[in-house]
C-alpha cells in the first residue's frame, strides 16, 4: 500500500466521528454525559481492576525478558542502521513526551494527598505516612508505567523499521491476523480514540494547573472559561510548533524544557528539604524494589476503602498510561530507530523512572516536610495550587511560580505537538512525515475535545472518558505482545538455522581444505623420497 502513504485513511473519519459525538454530548447534555461516564468508569474499575494489575505487570515482565534474552541484540531497524539522535536529545524527547505535565501537576499534589489527606495504608500526617506516600508514588511512576510505553514502542518500531510494516497499531498484529481488512481499521480507530483521550487528560491537567498558578499569584478565578482561554492560547503555540516539523520544533522545545525543569529541580533541592529529600529518595528506592511484587498485585479484596483508593489512584494511572501509550509509544519508536531492543528497553525503563523518582523525592519530599513541620498547610489547597503554595515558602517565589507556569505551558506544547504528529501518522497509513494539514486538524480536535470535557464535568469527566477508552485498547496491547513474541521467535529460529547452515558449510569447506592440504603434503613427501 505504498501509494496510500500521506493520504487520509478511513480511520481518521471514524475516529473523528466518535469524538464529535463525545464533544456534542459534552456540550448539549453535560450532566447526563458525566453521570453515564462515571457509571461505566466505576464498573470497569470495580470489575476489571484485577485485570489491569495483571496486564500491566505482564508488560513490565516482558520488558525485563527482552533485556536478558538473546532477542535484546536485535535492532529496531536494519542491522547496519545507526541511531538518528544523540543520547541527550533522545532522553529529553523520551521524558518530555512521556510524563511531563503529570510530573509537574502531581509533583507535590500526589505525595501530599497520600501523606495528609488519604493515606493508602497508615495514619495520615505521620512519618510512616510520608514513607508510604513516596513508595506508592514510585510505584505509579516507575517501571510499570514505562513498561507500557516500552512494549508498545518496541512493537511499533520492530514491525515498522525492521519488518517494513506500516507504522500503525494494526501493523504490529500482522503475524496474528490479516491487517488489510476491516479488522485492521477497527483496531487503528480504537488506537486513535484511546490516544486522544490520553492526551486530552494531560492537556486538561495542564490547563487546570496553569489556571491554579495564575489564581495563586493573582486574583484570576479558577473557572472553565479561564481554562478554555489557556487552551486556545497554547493551541496556537503548539500548532505553530507542529508546522515546523519533528526535528526542529519538538527537539528544540524538549531540550529547552529539560533545562527549565532541571533548573527548577535544582532550585527546590537547594532551598527545600534537601537532606530529608535525599534520605527519602534512598529509603524509598529500597522499599520500592523490595515491595514491588506486593504492590504489583495489591487489589485489597476484603477492604472496600482500600479498594476505592486503588481504583482512584493505581487503576486510574494504569488506564491513563495505557491510553497515553499509543501516542508515547509511536513517538519514542520514531526517535529510537537504529537502537537495539536491549539498549532501548533499558533506557526507557530505567532513565525516565530514576529522573521521576528524583523529581518526586525533592518536590514531594519538600511539600510533605513543610506540612509536617507546620510551615504551611498545603493540604487545604487544591491539587493544582499545591506546587505554587510550596514555592511561596522559598526565595523569589513569584519568579519560580512564573517559571513553573512556563514549564507547564511548554510541556503542554511539546505533548500536543508530538501528539498531532503521532495522530497524523496513524491517519495516513503510518507515514513518518504526515502532512501539516492533518496535524493541524488533529490539533484542533484535541483542543476542542479537552474544552468540551472540562465543560461537562471538569477533570473528572476527562478521566472517566479516558479510563473507558483505555479498556478495549489494553486488549489490543496484549495481542501486540503475543504478536511480537511470535515474530521474534520466528526470526530467532531463522537466524539460528542460517547460522547452523553457515557453520556446516564452514566445516565442509574446512574439511575440503584439509583434504587438499593433505594431498599436497603427500605429493610433496613422495617427491622428496624419490
Amino acid at each position: 500500500m505504498k501509494t496510500a502513504y500521506g493520504r487520509i485513511q478511513p480511520v481518521f473519519y471514524w475516529a473523528v466521528g466518535i469524538l464529535l459525538i463525545v464533544i456534542l454530548s459534552a456540550v448539549a447534555i453535560p450532566n447526563q454525559l458525566e453521570q453515564m461516564t462515571s457509571t461505566v468508569q466505576a464498573f470497569i474499575s470495580n470489575s476489571f481492576g484485577w485485570y489491569y494489575l495483571i496486564a500491566v505487570t505482564f508488560f513490565a515482565l516482558i520488558c525485563l525478558f527482552i533485556i536478558v534474552s538473546p532477542y535484546g541484540k536485535i535492532k529496531l531497524g536494519k542491522d547496519d542502521e545507526k541511531p538518528e539522535y544523540g543520547y541527550l536529545s533522545w532522553f529529553a524527547m523520551l521524558f518530555s513526551a512521556g510524563m511531563g505535565i503529570g510530573l509537574v501537576f502531581f509533583g507535590a499534589a500526589e505525595p501530599m494527598s497520600h501523606f495528609a489527606i488519604n493515606s493508602p495504608t497508615v495514619e495520615e500526617g505521620t512519618i510512616e505516612a510520608a514513607q508510604e506516600s513516596m513508595r506508592f508514588v514510585f510505584f505509579h511512576y516507575g517501571i510499570h508505567a514505562w513498561g507500557i510505553y516500552a512494549i508498545i514502542a518496541v512493537c511499533l518500531a520492530y514491525f515498522n523499521f525492521r519488518k517494513g510494516k506500516p507504522g500503525l497499531i494494526s501493523g504490529t498484529l500482522s503475524p496474528l491476523m490479516n491487517i488489510s481488512g476491516i479488522t485492521g481499521k477497527v483496531i487503528d480507530t480504537f488506537a486513535l480514540v484511546a490516544t486522544v483521550t490520553g492526551i486530552v487528560t494531560s492537556l486538561g491537567f495542564g490547563a487546570v494547573q496553569m489556571n491554579g498558578g495564575l489564581s495563586y499569584l493573582t486574583d484570576v478565578p479558577i473557572t472553565f472559561w479561564i481554562q478554555a482561554i489557556i487552551i486556545i492560547i497554547v493551541t496556537v503555540l503548539f500548532l505553530t510548533s507542529a508546522m515546523t516539523g519533528l526535528n526542529k520544533g519538538i527537539r528544540l522545545l524538549s531540550n529547552f524544557n529539560m533545562i527549565l525543569a532541571l533548573l527548577l529541580l535544582i532550585f527546590i533541592a537547594t532551598f527545600g528539604a534537601t537532606m530529608y529529600s535525599l534520605n527519602l529518595f534512598t529509603n524509598t528506592l529500597g522499599t520500592y524494589i523490595q515491595s514491588l511484587p506486593e504492590l504489583s498485585f495489591r487489589i485489597a479484596p476484603g477492604s472496600p476503602e482500600a479498594r476505592e483508593w486503588i481504583n482512584d489512584w493505581t487503576i486510574f494511572y494504569w488506564a491513563w498510561w495505557i491510553a497515553w501509550s499509543p501516542y508515547v509509544g509511536t513517538f519514542i519508536a520514531r526517535v529510537s530507530r537504529g537502537r537495539t531492543l536491549r539498549e532501548f528497553t533499558i533506557a526507557v525503563l530505567i532513565v525516565p523512572s530514576i529522573v521521576g523518582f528524583i523529581w518526586f523525592s525533592f518536590v514531594g519530599g519538600t511539600a510533605m516536610s513543610l506540612e509536617f513541620n507546620d510551615v504551611i498547610n498545603l493540604s487545604v489547597l487544591t491539587d493544582e495550587e499545591m506546587l505554587f503554595g510550596m514555592l511561596s515558602t522559598m526565595p523569589v517565589s513569584t519568579l519560580t511560580s512564573i517559571v513553573s507556569i512556563i514549564l507547564i505551558a511548554v510541556f503542554f506544547i511539546t505533548s500536543a505537538d508530538s501528539a498531532t504528529f503521532v495522530l497524523g501518522m496513524h491517519s495516513t497509513n503510518g507515514s513518518n512525515n504526515p502532512p501539516n494539514r492533518i496535524k493541524f486538524v488533529w490539533g484542533l480536535v484535541l483542543s476542542v475535545t479537552a474544552m468540551a470535557l472540562l465543560y461537562s464535568g471538569g477533570l473528572q469527566a476527562v478521566q472517566n472518558v479516558m479510563i473507558i477508552a483505555a479498556f478495549p485498547f489494553s486488549i489490543i496491547l496484549l495481542l501486540m505482545v503475543f504478536s511480537l513474541i511470535k515474530s521474534l521467535r520466528f526470526e530467532r529460529t531463522r537466524t539460528d538455522a542460517k547460522q547452523r547452515k553457515e557453520q556446516r558449510e564452514l566445516r565442509q569447506s574446512k574439511k575440503q581444505q584439509d583434504k587438499r592440504t593433505n594431498r599436497k603434503f603427500i605429493l610433496r613427501k613422495d617427491n622428496t623420497d624419490e
